[in-house]
């Protein structure tokens, strides 16, 4: 909204103390605060404040949603570009620092924050499809209105500090890690009480920017980038995953025969042509033209490769698949953009993409397609004798391994795994057991909520959380309760260890789980279960590893995941509640002598730990005060 002043001197503002200000809100000629001279029912509109035109109609809230997160990241601005997932709209931010986390995370939409390469606002699945383009509506809106971005980044930056009450520094400390060892900045304002939930995802906050720092190596960068060539994919991957699924019911029952080849026709269409957009996507992620990359990547569906003949064998259409393509589409780019640098300005637009697509397609040819085609056949068979031969220990390791491996940044080299997986065989059989480091976290944030039974603040972190756990969105459980306790987050992947031992079992009895598509977890992975059996048993199993890694993540965390000291401190009644019925304050006692050294202190001299005084005025002892000078979460 804009905030441009009228025009009128006399909408100036003025010391609302003085009688003749004639914009104070009591005006005897109109309603009292309205602000409205003479009491007028349409007064002049401010210029730049008035609605847009058709805005009286229904509130759309995914609208509101994004005009509440735009300011609270700094500003149109401050975003350099928006994108989403199936989850989480992910931002590249010009500034971190002026991101504001903590409100960013206290709207309703929020489901949590993560910040990586990108600034990422979990959104949960569908929310954030709706509220992503609603985003880019008015960051577009915003710079075309200001091209500079200067009003725009000082008209935000006015609103978020309205919605905060100041400009807190809080949401920059917990967003780059500063500062946050000691909880003291993020619970500045609270009148010197200390909110656990807060100093949990300080803890939280500050582990993710070691991490990021930590992950931030060539080698994990360029599986950063390779992610982020497939993560465009996933949406299309879902939805034709589940329109084979239903074509496969359809099928197996006999009914409506008649559409099953069109349904067919939608489902694998995509499917045939994934190299295509794998090279386009690879092409613009390592800075080509990404039509030539989608040229060069088209060569290995095209259907007249079965007549050309590599290392003695015939090739095939999509021999190589996706990796052949990020391969292809890469060496497009290198030689894209070495003739760039050679050619004469005034021969490049004719020589470049010649040379660009007949060098990268004959090299895909005569080495890319074989080479790949191998590597994945040896990824599909090497995926199958592990689960066969390795059965519930395989599954074990990487149910319980999987969530590690995030924190290293090393999941990201399974994307393109799984894709060739699901190219190859319609389904990939390791994305259901992976899955199940999830159902680890939401059992262990069940025992955790039961285990901190007067840890207020942290019970409502998790009861706002649990529902995205339970759909597969873990972020918020693991950064914001979890990780920062420690214990909690080692027998959480305990959990999930097991529930993938329970898929990996079934696998190697005979009966294999997989998922036609990436993305989902959690509950959100049913309509995409596959396998070489019928779609019950498929499901069933799937839902037996997810309540092992439930009751196991329970378990595990209830009885071993706090120690004595981490229950005591954790479990501290805050220093500002006093108990119910009970004054906050009570008298100030008769003066007298110092008290002597190891003497109990008075009452007012110090915090009643929960707020109960023992009769005579004498505090209840506490093994573990509220301010203690470690914070709950360094009790690892």
């Amino acid at each position: 909204m804009s905030t441009d002043r009228p025009d009128s001197a006399d909408n100036s503002p003025r010391d609302p103390d003085n009688p003749d200000n004639p914009s104070s809100t009591k005006d005897a000629k109109g309603p009292e605060g309205s602000g409205n001279p003479r009491g007028s029912k349409n007064p002049k509109e401010p210029r730049g404040t008035k609605e847009p035109k058709g805005s009286r109609g229904p509130k759309n809230p995914d609208r509101e949603a994004a005009e509440a997160i735009l300011p609270l990241v700094g500003g149109a601005a401050n975003v350099a570009s928006v994108t989403h997932c199936m989850t989480r709209m992910r931002l590249d931010l010009a500034d971190h620092s002026l991101v504001q986390d903590e409100p960013l995370k206290a709207l309703p939409q929020v489901m949590g924050v993560v910040e990586d390469d990108t600034y990422q606002i979990v959104l949960g699945p569908g929310k954030v499809a709706r509220i992503t383009p609603e985003f880019e509506s008015l960051l577009r809106a915003a710079k075309s209105a200001d091209p500079t971005g200067a009003t725009a980044a000082a008209r935000d930056t006015t609103a978020a500090t309205s919605l905060t009450g100041a400009a807190s520094p809080t949401g920059a400390d917990v967003t780059t890690g500063s500062d946050v060892t000691t909880g003291a900045d993020i619970t500045a304002g609270t009148a010197g009480t200390r909110s656990t939930a807060d100093e949990l995802a300080a803890e939280g906050a500050a582990i993710r920017a070691a991490r990021k720092q930590k992950n931030a190596t060539p080698v994990k960068l360029l599986l950063r980038r390779v992610a982020n060539i497939f993560v465009p994919l996933i949406p299309a991957l879902i939805g034709c995953g589940i329109v084979a699924g239903i074509n496969g019911l359809l099928t197996n029952a006999g009914w409506l025969p008649s559409l099953t080849p069109a349904l067919t026709a939608v489902a694998s269409g995509f499917m045939s042509l994934i190299a295509v957009f794998v090279g386009l996507n690879t092409a613009r992620e390592f800075g080509g033209t990404p039509v030539l990359g989608g040229a060069a990547a088209a060569v290995i569906v095209f259907p007249g490769v079965a007549d050309v003949s590599a290392f003695g064998e015939k090739l095939a259409p999509g021999q190589g698949g996706v990796l052949g393509a990020l391969f292809a589409a890469l060496l497009a780019v290198y030689v894209e953009k070495g003739c760039r640098r050679i050619v004469p300005t005034a021969l490049d637009v004719l020589v470049t993409p010649t040379v660009t697509v007949l060098v990268a397609g004959l090299v895909t040819l005569f080495g890319l397609m074989y080479v790949c085609g191998e590597l994945a056949t040896g990824i599909g068979q090497l995926a199958n004798w592990l689960l066969q031969h390795g059965g519930a220990v395989a599954g074990f390791v990487l149910g319980g391994l999987f969530l590690p491996l995030v924190m290293l940044g090393l999941h990201q080299a399974l994307i393109p795994i799984h894709t060739t997986l699901i190219e190859q065989d319609g389904y990939t059989v390791l994305l259901p057991i992976l899955a199940m480091a999830g159902a680890g976290q939401v059992g262990a944030a069940a025992a955790i909520y039961l285990r901190l039974h007067r840890n207020t603040s942290v019970r409502k972190t998790i009861r706002s959380a649990l529902p995205a756990g339970f759909l597969g969105v873990g972020e918020p459980l693991i950064y914001g309760v979890s990780l920062p306790l420690g214990r909690p987050f080692i027998t959480a992947c305990v959990g999930g260890a097991f529930g993938g031992g329970v898929v990996g079992l079934f696998y190697q009895l005979g009966t294999s789980v997989g998922s036609t598509a990436i993305g989902p977890s959690g509950w959100a992975l049913f309509p995409l279960l596959k396998g070489n059996h019928g779609l019950g048993a498929v499901a069933a199993i799937y839902a037996l590893g997810l309540a092992a890694g439930y009751a196991v993540g329970f378990l595990a965390t209830y009885f071993f995941g706090f120690s004595k000291q981490m229950l005591a401190d954790l479990n501290a009644a805050p220093e500002s509640e006093p108990a119910a019925g009970r004054p906050t304050t009570e008298p100030e006692p008769a003066a007298g002598p110092d008290p002597a050294p190891g003497a109990a202190p008075s009452p007012t001299a110090g915090p009643r730990p929960g707020g109960e005084p023992r009769p005579g005025g004498e505090p209840a002892p506490n093994p573990a005060s509220a301010t203690s000078a470690d914070p709950p979460g360094s009790l690892v």
